[in-house]
């Protein structure tokens, strides 16, 4: 299996699975569009940024993480695709050991109570994206809304990319910074950065994050994640985990 950092955004938003070769040519144009983002003003930076995740979620190489860009976001998944959803087809399952499971689509977490979030968003490898910010939906008003039953532990998170997974404890699962984001940056999410909805866990590293979330799931014993499954630390506080003194971003 590739390396690649495990909360490059995405998760961390992530390793991609091997792939052809790509073309001289494609490099070239990548590297172009890296050096105009150096360059580039607000508006093209923000096209450059759609650009190079959709570039990215289909590059088998990796190579678009190295690119520069002024939003300070890497692009990576786990798998060489990821299938875009819409507000026609996305759905959100809430199941598990609770009393009343239910399914969300993208119009109806919009038309639930939003909280908005200003943070510092930290991977593990090192870099950071200061003052970033997200809003949607408190994880706890979905677990309060399904009933979590005596016995609970924890939550599992799973994903649409057929992948990816995370896991909290229900005590970390009901903190107030903790999301199911719709919106990034004061704008819907995107596709790259896990859209149209993803978990944001604020005071933790950014692969607690799991992009293009699609289950939520109430268990009785915390499940290792697709990282932690690889050695990372599935309690992973910013500045108090993986071995990293990083500040915290709370």
């Amino acid at each position: 299996m590739n390396s690649r950092p495990p909360d490059s955004e995405g998760p961390p938003d992530g390793g991609r699975a091997e792939g052809t070769p790509v073309g001289r040519r494609l490099v070239l144009a990548m590297l172009g569009l890296g050096a105009a983002g150096v360059v580039a003003g607000p508006v093209l930076q923000r096209g450059l940024e759609t650009g190079l995740g959709a570039v990215a979620d289909k590059d088998p190489t990796g190579l678009t993480g190295l690119l520069p860009n002024g939003g300070g976001f890497r692009y990576y998944s786990v798998t060489t695709s990821v299938p875009e959803k819409t507000a026609a087809d996305y759905r959100l399952t809430v199941d598990g050991l609770v009393d009343r499971p239910a399914t969300y689509t993208l119009d109806s977490l919009k038309a639930l109570p939003q909280t908005r979030l200003v943070r510092d968003v930290q991977c593990v490898t090192g870099w950071r994206v200061p003052e970033t910010p997200f809003e949607g939906v408190r994880l706890s008003a979905l677990l309060d809304a399904a009933g979590v039953r005596p016995g609970a532990k924890a939550v599992r998170f799973t994903c649409f990319d057929g992948a990816y997974s995370e896991s909290l404890t229900l005590e970390q699962a009901r903190r107030a910074d903790v999301l199911v984001a719709l919106r990034m940056q004061d704008k819907p999410l995107a596709h790259s950065h896990g859209g149209p909805v993803r978990l944001y866990v604020a005071p933790m590293y950014f692969y607690k994050s799991a992009k293009w979330l699609s289950g939520i799931t109430v268990t009785d014993a915390v499940r290792p994640g697709y990282w932690e499954e690889l050695g990372y630390d599935v309690d992973a506080w910013v500045g108090r985990s993986n071995g990293r003194d990083d500040a915290p971003t709370v």
